[in-house]
């Protein structure tokens, strides 16, 4: 699949990109990027809720009233998790809410949201660029120059620009990502693909089986 590389300035530069086949026109598959997504969402859950159970709640060390003769049912704490201030029971604890995926299913469930992107028409492949410094205005002019300042957009760089990430951070509808790092999630929830020429190899190397 050819792909035409499109200026920081919004024109045709002339060039033009394989895009592998294997990657980015596979038949999807829904379940598998179900699992993923699902995956992601759930390792991003700290897992810290807490309650204090009747061992842990303050107080409760007396007995309330005598065994008997009063007319009550009988009671040895006002800890209970029947009295009012007492520990709850079947409360919230602290665990680990990780899903594992096998590799191959992980890189399958991105094969199958690239090839939606493409599908869609919504893989653009731009010249490289970087700035000399953090420069918000640049970035912007670089998106509305590409006609996609208005839609949310993945761009996928080569390795770790700092410069290009601050630079990115402050605009709403862009995210910055290294290619081999960007996840299902990432690639689904945005409208628009934009990868740099020089991380398209990158991205493709990880996902080679």
């Amino acid at each position: 699949m050819q792909v035409d590389v499109y200026k920081i300035d919004g024109t045709l530069s002339g060039e033009q990109v394989e895009l592998d086949s294997t990657i980015f026109e596979i038949e999807p598959n829904d379940h598998v990027i179900y699992m993923a997504v699902r995956s992601i969402q759930a390792n991003q859950r700290q897992g810290t809720h807490k309650v204090k159970t009747r061992s842990e709640v303050s107080g409760g060390g007396r007995k309330p009233f005598k065994q008997k003769k009063t007319g009550r049912a009988r009671a040895g704490t006002t800890r209970s998790p029947l009295w009012v201030g007492g520990g709850s029971i079947f409360g919230p604890m602290p665990h680990d809410y990780v899903v594992k995926l096998p590799v191959k299913v992980r890189k399958l469930a991105r094969k199958s949201a690239l090839s939606y992107k493409a599908k869609d028409g919504a893989v653009k492949v731009v010249e490289d660029f970087q700035f000399d410094e953090v420069k918000t205005k640049k970035m912007s002019t670089i998106l509305k120059a590409l006609s996609i300042d208005k839609q949310k957009t993945l761009l996928l760089t080569k390795t770790t620009d700092g410069t290009l990430l601050k630079s990115g951070r402050n605009i709403p509808k862009l995210q910055v990502r290294e290619a081999d790092k960007a996840s299902t999630f990432e690639i689904l929830k945005n409208q628009v693909l934009l990868i740099q020429k020089s991380a398209v190899d990158v991205l493709q190397k990880s996902l080679k089986n």
